[in-house]
């Protein structure tokens, strides 16, 4: 290689890409979606002092595989870069395998931290505690998410042998840490994540799982729950099991486990967490056990490390790999398989070129050198081989598949290891005594999630099912775009039931699961999250989990009116499946819903809704004239904060009780905007009531003075379309473009710009 070829692809070349580069890029054929393309510039992109893009997205994968193409010259002096360099271009932009998010913003730049997972340890004494939370920031910064355990840290009201003072618990420092990262956005793009996990037999169990049961503590953390085999076993006998102080390994009292699980089982099914990590079955396949247990995970939950060690991720796009034969749709297994080889190549640079923030976390990471290669795009490759998801030939076409990419992935480590040697600390692995398994690489695969990534490759996250098949996304100026799943549209257009009008009809749930014009045969095959049990859902995860090394990240969808015992299902079979873990979510559940039910943390009763705030002494209002079978109504609406605060409602030329019940309905309104109930809510039981005259105003039926009300407030605040999705799609809207996020592979995403709420 000359000397100019080094300088192009310098590992810190954060000049514009030369003339001649450019060149090869406008040839390159990048196809991306009007999606994908918005993404990558607001998350991806390199950018220049006043926020703009200054790199092309297929500029923007040259510098990544130039720069992890440069690893080959550690093994081989005379490697040709630029060989391997358009091997990992064109795979890349062709949108058949993507790497995580930090090794797309940070390849070949300044900051060049490429890992996404990393798992910090908390040690008991507050030295530990702050290290632990100095190193989070770093990682934060660069783009990474870190995963807590804090089963090591002594009991609320311990007592602290050097000052004489009461220890204040795990949890409390759980919210030092959450307060920190809320300061900290990760590579100046989104804010850090975090997984806490506890042991079920830490003496703070208790506090851990009701920490969130007010929906405002910890944001910035997943929770989930270190259970044991012998805690689920005592759980099953409703039998009482000791707790454990971490210092001395004494035990301190005792609880029924019964109890304590049905305690996660009420705040999973409440707001989601905890979740739960099996930790016996995670550190039954712990390929190091020497160096150590494995006490916690990455915030999805997806990558079980050790302490202060890291690993990168990397997904390949299922969805590219069908194709048609004689036999109709088939998966092209020969271009997967030389996919997946190459992939493993490229994950394994990526630990040489990676700038890790911690020397400690350089020395694990590279004694280890665990990667995790899994998949996107399941869902559509299942629309395309016509499988229904929620079926017997889509959990067989899951381990297919599955273990296909394991053989394949395994056998391009061990190559790797011929080539390279094995990773370093292979003499104190599991593998030690079996020439056969000397892996360049301790861990290859995982299920992680894909939220950003699936939105450039165009296609469904990792192994979930499809959210919906056709939504509505706000596009510049507020227009609105029906976004279709382009398997479907084209099922549509081959079957003739394609029209704008159906599209646009469907993008108001997403589901087609209704539609009685639709045959079963099309119903079947194009089901979405919701309209698939919560049981194959797991199915599905334990399914994967059988051929990957780490774990599986995987939401299990349940639905608004889904039960306790629903959720005790889903905890019961995760375990007895062989699932390393489990996260749920309930339609729903995690709204501001200040009518749900949610116990006092003090006192343990009910308390139903939030207390009616002080109305200040000024506030602005708007009045809007409505014509109702009634009379001329007019509605007054106070605001606080651009919100809806108080409804006044009068009604001319009326008898006083037709005036009183119009008070009347505008005091309970605003009692209720006051006490926190949202206007969507409010409209949503106001309207469609009907009333003894109704009347045409303005193209549209007025039933009744309430329906009225309903109407004045919902072209004030909301958009009807819009609602409608909300509803369906979780409730949520995305802080940044205002559609609808989904809570999708253990965390928030919005498909729309990309935000998410995890790393």
């Amino acid at each position: 290689m000359t000397m100019t070829q080094k300088d192009q692809i310098s590992v810190f070349d954060d000049s514009p890409i030369s003339p001649e580069a450019h060149d090869r890029f406008l040839e390159s054929g990048l196809m991306l979606s009007e999606n994908a393309k918005t993404v990558l510039a607001r998350r991806y992109l390199k950018k220049n002092a006043s926020g703009n893009p200054v790199e092309t997205p297929a500029q923007m994968f040259y510098r990544v595989a130039t720069h992890i193409a440069k690893a080959e010259l550690n093994y081989d002096p005379n490697a040709d870069i630029r060989k391997y360099a358009d091997q990992f271009y064109n795979l890349m932009t062709g949108l058949r395998f993507l790497p995580n998010s930090p090794t797309l913003m940070n390849a070949g730049r300044r900051m060049g931290q490429l890992a996404a997972c990393f798992v910090l340890p908390v040690e008991d004494s507050m030295e530990g505690i702050f290290d632990a939370l100095k190193n989070a920031a770093v990682i934060h910064k660069s783009g990474g998410g870190t995963g807590f355990s804090f089963s090591r840290l002594r009991p609320k009201n311990a007592m602290v042998g050097t000052t004489g003072g009461i220890a204040s618990g795990p949890v409390s420092f759980m919210k030092i840490f959450n307060t920190a990262t809320e300061q900290v956005k990760q590579g100046g793009t989104r804010r850090g994540a975090n997984m806490a996990v506890l042991r079920v037999d830490h003496p703070d169990i208790m506090e851990f799982i009701h920490v969130k049961a007010a929906g405002s503590e910890l944001n910035n953390f997943n929770l989930s729950v270190g259970v044991t085999d012998a805690f689920m076993r005592a759980a099953k006998d409703n039998a009482f099991y000791d707790l454990v102080d971490p210092r001395d390994g004494c035990v301190t009292s005792t609880l029924n486990a019964g109890a304590v699980y049905g305690a996660m089982v009420q705040q999973a099914w409440q707001n989601g967490e905890p979740g739960i990590i099996f930790l016996d079955r995670i550190n039954q396949d712990n390929p190091t056990p020497e160096l150590g247990k494995i006490e916690t995970t990455n915030p999805c939950g997806e990558q079980p490390l050790l302490p202060m060690e890291a690993c990168t991720l990397g997904s390949v796009n299922l969805s590219a790999f069908v194709k048609t034969d004689d036999n109709g749709s088939v998966i092209d297994y020969e271009a997967l398989g030389e996919t997946v080889r190459t992939a493993v190549r490229f994950l394994d640079n990526t630990i040489d070129m990676s700038l890790y923030p911690l020397e400690a976390i350089d020395q694990m990471v590279k004694g280890n050198r665990k990667i995790g290669l899994g998949v996107m795009g399941f869902a559509d490759l299942l629309f395309q081989l016509e499988i229904p998801y929620n079926s017997q030939a889509a959990l067989d076409m899951a381990e297919e598949i599955m273990g296909f990419v394991q053989q394949e992935a395994h056998a391009a480590s061990l190559a790797l290891g011929r080539e390279r040697g094995p990773f370093p600390n292979y003499a104190k692995s599991r593998f030690r005594d079996n020439p056969d398994a000397a892996f360049r690489n301790a861990t290859v695969t995982t299920i992680a999630p894909t939220g950003t990534l699936s939105i450039i490759a165009h296609c469904a996250s990792g192994i979930e099912p499809l959210f919906a098949l056709s939504f509505v996304r706000t596009v510049m100026d507020n227009d609105k775009l029906v976004e279709i799943n382009p398997h479907f549209e084209a099922a549509a257009k081959k079957h003739g039931f394609y029209s704008d009008a159906l599209m646009a009809a469907i993008a108001e749930t997403g589901s087609i699961a209704h539609l009685d014009t639709l045959s079963d045969a099309v119903k079947n095959v194009f089901v979405t999250a919701h309209d698939i049990s919560p049981e194959w859902h797991l199915r599905m995860q334990a399914a994967f989990q059988k051929h990957t090394d780490n774990a599986v990240s995987k939401t299990v969808n349940l639905p608004r009116d889904a039960t306790l015992s629903d959720v005790q299902k889903i905890f019961d079979m995760a375990f007895d499946l062989g699932c390393k873990g489990v996260t749920l979510y309930r339609d729903g559940s995690r709204e501001n819903q200040v009518l749900s039910i949610a116990g006092d943390p003090k006192t343990g009763k009910p308390v139903f809704m939030t207390p009616v705030r002080k109305r200040p002494d000024t506030l602005p209002s708007f009045t809007t004239r409505v014509k109702t079978g009634m009379g001329q109504l007019y509605v007054t609406v106070s605001e606080y904060d651009a919100k809806p605060f108080e409804v006044f409602a009068t009604i001319g030329k009326s008898g006083r009780s037709t005036t009183a019940k119009t008070e009347a309905i505008g005091r309970l309104v605003s009692l209720a905007l006051r006490s926190g109930i949202t206007v969507d809510k409010v409209v949503e039981q106001l309207k469609g009531i009907g009333g003894e005259h109704p009347i045409f105003q303005n193209g549209d039926l007025v039933l009744s003075i309430p329906d009225a009300i309903a109407r004045v407030l919902a072209a004030r605040y909301l958009e009807e379309s819009k609602k409608q999705r909300e509803l369906h799609l979780g409730g949520e809207t995305c802080p940044e473009c205002g559609d609808p996020v989904r809570f999708e592979e253990g965390c928030m995403i919005c498909r729309s710009c990309g935000f998410t709420r995890c790393g």
